[in-house]
């Protein structure tokens, strides 16, 4: 049995990294995916065609989800071709890293601006949808971040604790019709841009994580497929932090 099966999910940022991995799970688990990219057509053809071999429907789409009109848009766009959006995995996210005396106000407010604002857009534009069909699962990717902070991340910070906020304050908004609102906060995880990382300073990373390794895309899609699916209809408004105990 597929735990997703038959479901609508919209991901954003899914053509790399956790969003990629998040695609394929939720493909895996018999869901039709519609996921947004930012520029890279080519990733964004190839992880369609990979979804497809599933046996679901995918469909990839050019949209700036820190764009409110765009990202209203994308969601008619995938009723339209879906018929139903089930699940929206709010992903994307950037970051500008610097510390606060250097941080200029542009890099402040553009990680605001894709990692927060986003997250409203979308949420927003899926809401009414998820209301009428009274289901619905939203989660959104925030990071231990938001919940410890970090030097020279106060922007992204700021982003990923807001995101906290919001979700919980949808959960109490939607709950009476039956529409979830969950964040996943990951820890370290090893991706294509940790791939580019010097080698003693990943394994120094890893060395101070209680299970003594970095997370995989997989382990934050397994995380999403059970919030997404009926295995967890009575959890709303909570956090799960994904970090192999980097917050214990």
């Amino acid at each position: 049995m597929k735990l997703l099966e038959k479901k609508t999910a919209i991901i954003t940022g899914a053509t790399r990294g956790i969003g990629r991995g998040i695609a394929i799970e939720f493909a895996k688990q018999g869901a039709n995916v519609a996921f947004t990219f930012n520029s890279s057509v080519d990733a964004a053809n190839a992880l369609e065609d990979e979804l497809k071999a599933f046996g679901v429907s995918a469909k990839g789409y050019q949209s700036n989800a820190a764009d409110f009109d765009a990202a209203q848009t994308l969601a008619k766009d995938v009723l339209s071709e879906f018929g139903a959006i089930d699940i929206l995995v709010n992903n994307a996210g950037i970051t500008k890293d610097n510390l606060l005396m250097r941080i200029s106000e542009d890099d402040f407010d553009k990680v605001i601006e894709v990692n927060l604002k986003s997250v409203f857009n979308l949420t927003k534009a899926v809401i009414r949808p998820m209301m009428k069909n009274r289901s619905g699962s939203i989660i959104n990717m925030s990071s231990v971040v938001g919940l410890k902070g970090n030097a020279g991340q106060t922007n992204y910070a700021a982003s990923k604790a807001g995101i906290v906020g919001f979700s919980k304050s949808v959960a109490l908004e939607l709950g009476s019709r039956n529409v979830r609102s969950n964040v996943i906060a990951p820890g370290f995880i090893e991706t294509e841009m940790t791939d580019k990382l010097d080698e003693a300073t990943v394994q120094s990373w890893r060395d101070s994580i209680p299970l003594k390794r970095g997370g995989k895309p997989q382990d934050i899609a397994n995380a999403c497929v059970f919030l997404a699916s009926e295995m967890s209809s009575y959890i709303t408004g909570q956090t799960l932090s994904v970090g192999g105990g980097m917050l214990t």
